[in-house]
């Protein structure tokens, strides 16, 4: 039987048992020969509950660096999906979010329908994840006991860093980068930049703007301050927006329409679908205006609007934007 993904875990229960929080330290994506075999040898399709006992073997055969989980004095959790289907369950739907988050998965790579059906709303605390019909008693329980009990946050989705801190990078606010995201080699992220679940920053990159769902930046590119780029899920669109390679998206500035590579927005500037853009060429000849949807996805166009009549033009960019190396030194 093939394998999509596996992975042990350590679940995190509610007083009346329901899942609301996994962590998977170790997961696999289409694992092959052996290391199948030996998982299909231990467990059943689907999702079960397991003593630390019975995860011993595989993790100390298989994921040695996962045998901390060992130490738990409760029950893990395992889960083995034959295929990308869509999400049935709390555990299943954190171990999607971590395929993305260890770069096992591009984003729009993942089946993540039901995800959101499948995410409690919870409190994510300095003691970690407490159902929300919990919380008063613990918040109670911290002040009589003088102990600090802070609330990071309610939501369905927790910060990756609480997780997964990827090699090579930089975060300045791990508030701002959920679980699900993907960060790749050399990326910053300024303490105001935002990445959502399944959404990409390739790397190297400097993030200071938001990059929101379904959006992948490509290699190079620069987000400036305030800067955004529009997603698939406030709308309730199906085009999936990408950032080229080399690209600069100025401060307040943003896209909701693809860009190639070497691509210019100036700042202040957003363009969107339906945004009336003149094109000016590269003898200065004009031509349009066009929507700048009939621009989605080419490569070296600059983006201004006119100083004096306010008009958005768009002209030829062949000059690559050049990262500041020393912003993306990681030593």
């Amino acid at each position: 039987m093939p394998t999509f993904a596996f992975a042990i875990g350590l679940p995190t229960l509610s007083r009346s048992g329901t899942c609301i929080d996994c962590f998977f330290p170790a997961p696999l994506k289409a694992p092959e020969g052996a290391l199948e075999a030996a998982i299909h040898d231990q467990f059943a399709p689907g999702e079960a509950m397991i003593e630390p006992d019975a995860a011993r073997a595989f993790i100390n055969a298989h994921q040695p660096h996962a045998a901390p989980m060992l130490e738990a004095d409760r029950p893990l959790v395992a889960v083995l999906l034959a295929k990308d289907g869509p999400i049935g369950s709390t555990a299943e739907a954190f171990l999607k979010l971590h395929l993305l988050s260890h770069r096992l998965a591009l984003p729009n790579t993942l089946n993540l329908d039901g995800i959101f059906a499948h995410l409690q709303t919870v409190a994510w605390t300095t003691e970690g994840a407490v159902a929300l019909d919990e919380l008063a008693t613990r918040q109670m329980r911290a002040r009589v006991q003088g102990h600090h009990f802070e609330v990071l946050s309610v939501d369905k989705f927790p910060k990756m860093a609480n997780y997964i801190v990827p090699s090579g990078v930089r975060i300045a606010d791990s508030s701002r980068i959920r679980l699900g995201a993907y960060l790749g080699e050399g990326t910053t992220v300024m303490p105001y930049g935002a990445i959502n679940f399944n959404a990409a920053a390739l790397g190297p990159n400097m993030v200071e703007g938001r990059v929101s769902q379904g959006v992948v930046l490509g290699h190079g590119s620069d987000i400036g301050g305030s800067a955004s780029i529009m997603g698939t899920l406030a709308g309730g669109g199906e085009i999936v927006i990408s950032i080229g390679r080399q690209c600069l998206i100025g401060a307040n500035a943003g896209t909701g329409i693809p860009l190639g590579d070497r691509c210019t927005i100036e700042a202040g500037l957003y363009i969107t679908a339906g945004t009336r853009v003149a094109l000016i060429d590269e003898d200065g000849n004009r031509t349009g205006p066009v929507k700048a949807r009939e621009l989605a996805g080419r490569s070296d166009l600059l983006f201004i609007r006119h100083s004096e009549t306010g008009e958005v033009q768009c002209r030829v960019n062949r000059k690559a934007i050049a990262l500041n190396e020393q912003l993306h030194a990681h030593n």
